[in-house]
């Protein structure tokens, strides 16, 4: 879980790092359940927290309390740090499934060099959010100009989003793009298709 700066962003009276640990809570336990093993790794400029992956009884617990204790950083992530740590701790291949957001197609260029070496040792899936509010812009039926001009920037947006995950994909990355309150539904059934083909 990416815990920082971007992560604080507000959506009904919760950040995205709230949405993030309440999905990663639900995902952890089904994967639990269907006997797969699950681990933790928090992190912004340096990594918070590392829980090795495992399936004995007491690691829901373990990982509860650690995501307990999650707040977000105002700084920037660090993602060398954070491949530096999984390529050393994590040795089997595993399913990465990381929580963070982009808000611009350069952010998620500047983090593609890290997700591309992490997505050759590992079956990585990157998690990100919509902005709903973009989405009742758009919707919205414009009549000024400034609002022709308001709704033709949030088209924009929308499509670089879109462009965000195509980009993912070319590089061989599972990509998620969700409205924060779809989170949880949308990572559990991704990890359970994942699961049906075989892939982990």
């Amino acid at each position: 879980i990416n815990k920082s700066r971007i992560m604080k962003m507000p959506f009904n009276g919760m950040t995205l790092l709230d949405y993030a640990i309440n999905a990663s809570l639900v995902l952890m336990n089904t994967a639990l359940l269907k006997q797969d093993k699950a681990g933790l790794i928090t992190f912004a400029e340096n990594v918070d927290t590392f829980i090795a992956a495992d399936k004995k009884p007491a690691q829901l617990n373990v990982i509860l309390d650690a995501l307990y204790q999650q707040q977000t950083r105002f700084l920037e992530p660090d993602l060398e740090k954070l491949f530096s740590v999984v390529r050393n701790r994590i040795t089997q291949r595993s399913l990465l499934v990381l929580f963070t957001n982009f808000e611009t197609v350069e952010s998620l260029q500047r983090d593609l060099p890290m997700l591309k070496r992490l997505a050759h040792y590992h079956l990585l899936m990157v998690v990100f959010f919509e902005n709903t509010e973009i989405q009742t812009l758009i919707e919205k039926k414009a009549e000024t100009t400034e609002e022709i001009y308001i709704k033709t920037i949030a088209q924009k947006y929308q499509y670089e989003k879109k462009r965000m995950v195509k980009e993912l994909h070319q590089h061989g990355i599972i990509a998620v793009l969700t409205p924060p309150q779809n989170l949880t539904v949308n990572a559990l059934n991704k990890y359970l298709e994942l699961k049906n083909r075989q892939s982990i």
